[in-house]
C-alpha cells in the first residue's frame, strides 16, 4: 500500500463519479444519487484510512505523489500533505456526502450531483497540490462547479450572487497567476532549472526581498478575496444568502478556507520575510473583519445572511493566528479552519431545514420554533454554541490556542479581537431568543421537527463538536509538527523570532502524558 497514489484517487475518483453520472441515460436519474453518495462515501472512507496511516512525529509531507506533466516548462503532478492539510482534507472528505445527504435538489438531481463531485475534485486538489501551477489550476477550477450551483439551485437573486462570487474570485487569481509565474521565472534567474515545485522553491529563498514583497502581495490579493477579508468581503453574504443549502455548506465549510490555508502554505513558506513584514496589515485586515463581521451580523434580518457575516468574523480570528506567527496561534488558526468548518456548516443545513419547513429565513417571521421542533432548537443549541466558543465544544479550543499565540506578538490587535467573542454571543444568542423562544403563530406552531434522516446527518457534525471541544489532543499532535518546521522556517529566512511564550510546551507537543 506504501505505493499506492491515494491522494491522486482521492481527486480523480469524484472526477470519475461525476463521468459516470453525466453518461447516465435519462431514463435512470434513480441511480445519479446513489452513485453520488457510494463515491463520497468512498472517498470520506479513505480518507478516515489515511488519517489512521499517517505519521504524527514526521514534519515533512506524506503520501507524495511526483510525476512530470509538462516537462519544458517544469510542471509536475506534485501531491503531498502535512498535519497542516491533513484534516482539510478530512474535513472535505466528511462534509460533501453530508451535504449530499442532508439536502435533495428540487431539480435536475443529474447535473446537481455532477457538480457537486467535480466541486470535491477540485477542492481537495487545492489542499494536496505542491506545485505551484497546480495548485493554481484546482484554485480555478473550483469557481466554475460553485458558479453553477449557486445560478442553477439558489433562490431569487442567484444569477447576480453567482455572478458577483465569480468575477470577486476571478479577480483575485488574476493577481496570483501573475505571481505564480514570476516567482517560477525569478528562481529560474537565479541559477535553478526552470520548476513550479513549492518545496525547491520555498527551500531556496534566493529571490531578491523587494520582488518576494511584491510577490507575497499577488498571492495575499487572491488568497484575501477568497478568505474573504475586509474589505473584499462583499461577495460572500450575497453568494451565501443565494446559494442553495449544499452550496452554503460548501462554500463555509471547505471554500473559504482555501484562502487561510493559501496563506498558510504558500504566503508563508515562499516568501517568509515578506510575510513577516506584511503581518502588521494582515492582522489589522483580520481583527477589522472580526469586529466588523460581528456587528453587520447582529443587524441582519435573514438568519441565513446572519450566518454569512459570522464567517467574516471567525476567519478573521484564523488570519490573526496565522499571522501572529508562533506556533500557537499558527495551531489555533489550522483547528479553527476544520472548527468553523463542522460548526458553520451544520448552522447552515439547519438553517436549510428550517427554511424548507417555512419557506422564509426572516427572523421576524420566526417565533417560538422550540415548542413545535425540540430536537432542532436542541441541536441548533448545540452548534450555535459551538459558534460563540463555549469550553468543552470545538469552537473554544482553536479560539483560544490563537488569542494566547496572538497576545505574545501582537497584544493590542488580540485585545481588540476579543471583543469578538463577545460580540458573538451577542448576536447569535439574540438571534436564537427571537427564533425558537416565545410563543409561536399558527404558521410556526405547525412546523414538523427534525426527521431521523435529518438526525442521522447532523450526528457526526456533533460528535466532532464535542470530541474537538474535549479531546483535541490526537488532532493538535498531528498538526503541531508541520506548524513547528513552517514557524522555524519563517524564523529561519527572516529577523522574526518567536517568543518562547508563543510555543505549546513540548511534553504536550510530543504526545506525553503528564
Amino acid at each position: 500500500m506504501a505505493d499506492f497514489p491515494l491522494l491522486t484517487t482521492l481527486i480523480l475518483l469524484p472526477v470519475l463519479g461525476a463521468a459516470v453520472i453525466a453518461l447516465l441515460p435519462r431514463g435512470r436519474g434513480e441511480l445519479v444519487r446513489p452513485v453520488g453518495i457510494t463515491v463520497m462515501t468512498a472517498v470520506a472512507g479513505m480518507s478516515a484510512w489515511m488519517l489512521t496511516q499517517f505519521d504524527l512525529h514526521d514534519a515533512g509531507f506524506q503520501f507524495t505523489s511526483l510525476h512530470p506533466w509538462i516537462k519544458d516548462v517544469g510542471i509536475s503532478w506534485h501531491l503531498g500533505i502535512d498535519g497542516i492539510s491533513l484534516f482539510l482534507v478530512v474535513l472535505t472528505a466528511v462534509l460533501f456526502p453530508i451535504a449530499l445527504l442532508g439536502v435533495v435538489p428540487h431539480h435536475d438531481a443529474k447535473s446537481y450531483t455532477a457538480w457537486l463531485l467535480l466541486l470535491e475534485a477540485g477542492c481537495i486538489g487545492v489542499f494536496c497540490a505542491l506545485d505551484l501551477f497546480l495548485f493554481f489550476v484546482f484554485f480555478e477550477i473550483v469557481l466554475v462547479p460553485m458558479y453553477f450551483l449557486i445560478g442553477g439551485w439558489g433562490y431569487g437573486e442567484r444569477i447576480y450572487a453567482a455572478t458577483k462570487f465569480f468575477i470577486f474570485t476571478m479577480a483575485g487569481s488574476a493577481f496570483m497567476l501573475v505571481g505564480v509565474v514570476a516567482t517560477a521565472w525569478l528562481h529560474h534567474r537565479a541559477g535553478h532549472p526552470l520548476t513550479f515545485d513549492l518545496v525547491q522553491i520555498g527551500e531556496a529563498q534566493d529571490i531578491a526581498t523587494n520582488s518576494a514583497r511584491w510577490l507575497f502581495v499577488s498571492f495575499a490579493v487572491a488568497f484575501a478575496v477568497k478568505v474573504p477579508l475586509f474589505p473584499v468581503h462583499t461577495w460572500l453574504p450575497d453568494a451565501h444568502t443565494q446559494a442553495p443549502t449544499a452550496g452554503s455548506v460548501i462554500l463555509a465549510g471547505v471554500m473559504l478556507k482555501l484562502g487561510t490555508y493559501g496563506f498558510l502554505r504558500f504566503g508563508l513558506y515562499l516568501f517568509p520575510e515578506a510575510a513577516v513584514w506584511a503581518a502588521p496589515a494582515m492582522v489589522t485586515l483580520g481583527v477589522v473583519g472580526i469586529v466588523y463581521g460581528a456587528i453587520v451580523a447582529a443587524v441582519q434580518k435573514d438568519l441565513k445572511r446572519l450566518v454569512a457575516y459570522s464567517s467574516v468574523a471567525h476567519l478573521g480570528f484564523i488570519v490573526l493566528g496565522t499571522f501572529a506567527l508562533t506556533t500557537q496561534g499558527l495551531t489555533g488558526g489550522v483547528l479553527q479552519m476544520v472548527n468553523h468548518g463542522i460548526s458553520t456548516g451544520a448552522l447552515f443545513l439547519l438553517v436549510g431545514m428550517i427554511y424548507d419547513r417555512r419557506h422564509t429565513r426572516m427572523i421576524a417571521e420566526l417565533k417560538g420554533l422550540q415548542r413545535p421542533a425540540p430536537v432542532l432548537a436542541g441541536v441548533f443549541t448545540v452548534v450555535m454554541l459551538s459558534s460563540i466558543g463555549l469550553p468543552v465544544l470545538n469552537g473554544f479550543v482553536g479560539e483560544y490556542l490563537i488569542l494566547i499565540g496572538s497576545f505574545v506578538t501582537r497584544r493590542w490587535w488580540t485585545v481588540v479581537a476579543a471583543t469578538g467573542v463577545i460580540l458573538a454571543a451577542v448576536y447569535l444568542l439574540w438571534a436564537y431568543q427571537r427564533v425558537f423562544h416565545g410563543t409561536p403563530d399558527e404558521a410556526n406552531a405547525s412546523m414538523p421537527d427534525m426527521v431521523w434522516s435529518e438526525r442521522l446527518v447532523m450526528a457526526p457534525l456533533l460528535a466532532a463538536i464535542v470530541f474537538l471541544g474535549v479531546y483535541p489532543k490526537p488532532v493538535l499532535d498531528r498538526i503541531e509538527p508541520a506548524v513547528d518546521r513552517l514557524v522555524a522556517h519563517v524564523e529561519q529566512h527572516s529577523d522574526f523570532h518567536q517568543p518562547v511564550t508563543g510555543r505549546i510546551p513540548q511534553a504536550r507537543a510530543a504526545g506525553e502524558h503528564e
